[in-house]
């Protein structure tokens, strides 16, 4: 067998797979001719472009015309910390930028707005160790984020800028909040929560490590705390089907769904054995192994806890409650030590009436599920883990339906069939579920059920900077006090605040304003730092005394819903109109990291779908595609951290090799959702791409007009097809390496550069190098910016070689290379190959014993 190769005159994609090593491949192996050369002026250029968009107001969102479509292409919120960005942080605005330029340019009516997530406890935590005013720091932080932006040339409209922080924005953030208020799903409820007293908040279990806080390692309380609460669960089933139809990545909608956990089971009800009227309610997708059931275990904070405990184990029991009540949820489900106690209580199996013991276990928590199990060691790997440490008794009612199970290598938690399990013996798994479940139903002690992981949302925070709650309520005091002589900002005023009653904020009062506080540090309080606030908290009104909730908004709030202020920022009336949700929603493309996953992109789906149920919008979903960029790692291949020492400024890349350079660098490092090592040497080969780009267009415009000769016109028209097709896909490493073999060819062409091939360069380069491609076409001759000129089309006929250059092999070895018609037949190529010196010389004297040709491919010449 004879194998060769062949190649095409232009074949980028065949390197578009891999990225560092293709990155070193271009810049090294694919020199450009050597021509003389001027450097091109990135500094002034990019400073002349920047003016020139601010001054003209280049990329303001335009009135929407009917009969063109749109693109709302948005970047997920930034947070502008005080230490500003790094060169991690442009990858995905750069993406998102790519796509708006080049949808502006192919006729689309664009919305690409940009604004910031401003309030926090990161922000409120910087200013208290700089000894400044939280909107202070916002503010500058702002400025300096805003300066590296735009250093980067983004194509935001700027005058829709918006900050959460911003009082206008304020106002729609907590009229939205009256509208679940209204409908019943802001509610308050007593929510044991992780108190750290330190930072005076409440905080989620992943910010809790081994019972300290993640920021700052100070203690942590497990304690029951007045919250508000957002009804999501209300929501849960419209949130999993909604996800059906969206653009998302897999694992995203993955990580929605597992973080919703819809699961179909049963609830299984055990009598409390000497207090029949408490009963501890299970939830199981096992019903089938209920016979195996030898004891209950409950979680320390359930409520029945103390109510089914002995007197001779009480005081073990509140020992153990109070020891495990510093750790967060997820370092109990994540240790792998079991703990737990005896309570001395019996609970009653729901079949047989057999007396199954009740145990309190940490692996149990309280804010899933029923905060109680139903343990069936012989089937569930935790409840067999409990009970091998407490020797506590194994039933097994489950078998394989082939073979046998190893009893003494755990747990066997596969469908089997269901044996010791008396009339529900002999049935499989599938049918021994609805059998149990429909028998509990008809016994009262149950009955079929659909859970779900997911939680309410726990909504308040007990700190300065955030969005005050708009709800106040009546205070009381005691009996035969004189109201109108008492007030209740001073400290000897007794009084009592009525938090039953929750009165919301009249919509026409709104905003509701922070105070300005001097000491705004968290105290040991739970009610946070605003109950100091005495003269802002307390007011009158008719006569009577009221006392204003002190709790404010997550971080979350205000970034659930900021994407529909975008539409329309300057509404005073309306947090936007119908007219702007019916112009520009949805969002046609979200970009940010996949950190932001679940929380985010599930809460910004509810307060939607409520804005949705209310009539506000017509569009049952926010983003129709989500994009995530991969993590840019630093040098060594660990996350950027000051800690680290591997932190890289954006400014200091911009000063030294330019703006262009870092957006094309980041786009070119390799696939985007791919997670890729920072390599500042590597942005050289960006630079000399660049000039090159320069120095063909100073070359077209010195030679005059030219003629565009056949072999260029194809490689353009294929270069054209390949960036298209390459910015639709997002494949923007193999859309920019094409520009470079065609940008190799032109320069090879030296004085007989056609114009009409750098034009459509710089139109194609534009979106990802965007001064570079506005200074060419301005060089070219083009009076106004590119921003809104024609994106490139393509003949498809040129993008189809005639010609190509195909490899001989002679007996296993190449002996030459002929160039032929793409449908050249068997005969035509023969000849053309026996024309070549080398091939000749290996076949003369010989016999030709087989040809093996496939048009296009193969060319196999086996001489003896």
């Amino acid at each position: 067998m004879i194998i060769f190769r062949v190649a095409t005159s232009f074949r980028p994609s065949s390197t578009i797979k891999r990225s560092r090593p293709f990155l070193k491949l271009c810049s090294a192996t694919e020199p450009a001719p050597v021509t003389t050369s001027t450097q091109y002026p990135f500094a002034e250029v990019e400073s002349k472009w920047q003016s020139y968009w601010d001054e003209n107001q280049t990329f303001l969102t335009p009135e929407r015309n009917s009969e063109k479509e749109k693109k709302y292409v948005l970047d997920m919120f930034p947070y502008p910390s005080g230490a500003g960005l790094h060169v991690g942080h442009p990858e995905g605005y750069t993406a998102s930028d790519v796509m708006a330029r080049y949808w502006r340019m192919k006729g689309y009516d664009v919305l690409h707005p940009i604004g910031w997530d401003s309030f926090g406890l990161p922000a409120e935590q910087f200013a208290i160790q700089t000894g400044a005013q939280p909107a202070d720091t916002t503010t500058k932080n702002i400025a300096n984020f805003k300066r590296q932006l735009k250093m980067l040339g983004f194509s935001y409209d700027w005058n829709r800028e918006i900050a959460t922080t911003d009082i206008d924005y304020v106002k729609w953030t907590q009229w939205i909040f009256l509208q679940l208020f209204k409908k019943g799903l802001a509610l308050q409820s007593s929510v044991s929560v992780n108190w750290c007293p330190a930072l005076g908040t409440v905080l989620a279990n992943e910010e809790v490590i081994n019972g300290l806080s993640e920021r700052g390692d100070h203690p942590v309380q497990r304690l029951p705390l007045r919250q508000w609460v957002l009804k999501i669960t209300e929501y849960a089933d419209r949130l999993e089907a909604g996800l059906d139809g969206l653009q998302w990545p897999s694992g995203t909608m993955t990580a929605q769904q597992q973080w919703i956990g819809k699961s179909e089971g049963c609830q299984i009800d055990f009598a409390v054995d000497g207090a029949n009227d408490k009963i501890i309610t299970v939830f199981t997708t096992r019903a089938d192994t209920v016979m195996g059931v030898t004891y209950v275990t409950l979680a320390p904070e359930h409520e029945l806890v103390l109510d089914v405990t002995s007197d001779e184990q009480r005081e073990c029991v509140e020992n153990y409650v109070k020891e495990t009540s510093s750790r967060s949820d997820l370092d109990r489900t994540s240790s792998k030590e079991k703990t737990g106690v005896f309570t001395g209580g019996y609970a009653l199996h729901p079949f047989t009436g057999e007396k199954v013991p009740i145990w309190v276990g940490d692996y149990v928590l309280g804010s899933y599920g029923t905060g109680a199990v139903m343990a069936v060691p012989a089937h569930d790997d935790r409840d067999f883990e409990f009970a091998q440490k407490f020797g506590l008794d194994v039933k097994w009612v489950v078998e394989p339906v082939k073979g046998e199970h190893d009893k003494d290598s755990g747990a066997f938690t596969e469908p089997g069939v269901s044996v010791n399990s008396g009339d529900f013996d002999g049935l499989k798994t599938a049918k021994a579920k609805k059998s149990v479940a429909y028998t509990l139903k008809e016994m009262g002690k149950g009955g079929p059920q659909i859970t779900y992981k997911l939680r309410d949302w726990v909504f308040s925070r007990q700190r300065y900077w955030g969005e005050p709650i708009p709800i106040y309520f009546p205070v009381d005091f005691p009996d035969g006090a004189d109201p109108e002589s008492q007030d209740p900002r001073n400290d000897d005023c007794k009084h009592t605040i009525n938090f039953d009653e929750p009165i919301p904020v009249d919509e026409a009062d709104l905003p509701l304003k922070l105070p300005e506080m001097e000491n705004f540090q968290p105290g040991d309080d739970p009610a946070g730092c605003l109950a100091r606030a005495r003269d802002w908290r307390y007011f009158q009104k008719d006569g009577k005394w009221f006392a204003r909730e002190t709790n404010t908004m997550p971080q979350w709030a205000g970034s659930c819903w900021y994407y529909f202020r975008f539409t329309d920022p300057k509404n005073s009336e309306y947090a936007f109109s119908p007219k702007a949700d019916e112009d520009w929603m949805p969002v046609d493309l979200y970009v940010g990291g996949a950190e932001h996953a679940v929380l985010h992109l599930l809460y910004a789906r509810f307060w939607h779908q409520v804005l949705y149920d209310a009539g506000f919008t017509k569009h049952p979903e926010p983003f129709q595609k989500l994009v995530h960029q991969g993590m840019i790692l630093g040098a060594d291949g660990e996350k950027m951290s000051k800690s680290r020492g591997n932190v890289v400024n954006p400014d200091d890349i911009v000063t030294e090799q330019g703006a262009d350079a870092l957006r094309m660098y980041e786009m070119f490092m390799g696939p985007l959702e791919a997670v890729k090592p920072w390599q500042t040497s590597q942005v050289a080969g960006i630079v000399r791409f660049q000039n090159r780009v320069y120095n063909v267009v100073q070359a077209a415009i010195a030679g005059g007009e030219t003629e565009i000769d056949d072999e260029t016109e194809r490689l353009l028209h294929k270069t054209m097809k390949k960036v298209t097709e390459d910015i639709e896909s997002m494949a923007f490493n193999t859309a920019i390496s094409s520009m470079m073999v065609l940008t190799n060819h032109l320069q090879s062409l030296k004085d007989k550069v056609p114009k009409e091939a750098v034009e459509k360069l710089a139109l194609m380069i534009s979106p990802f190098a965007p001064h570079l491609g506005e200074e060419c076409w301005s060089l070219l001759g083009n009076a106004k910016s590119l921003a809104y000129e024609p994106w490139v089309e393509y003949d498809e006929a040129l993008c189809v070689d005639t010609f190509i250059t195909m490899g001989v092999q002679v007996n296993g070895k190449t002996r030459g290379d002929i160039q032929i018609a793409v449908d050249a037949d068997e005969d035509t190529a023969l000849a053309e190959a026996l024309e070549q010196s080398r091939v000749k010389a290996q076949v003369e004297g010989k016999d030709i014993k087989k040809i093996i040709y496939v048009p296009g491919r193969i060319l196999n010449i086996i001489a003896k």
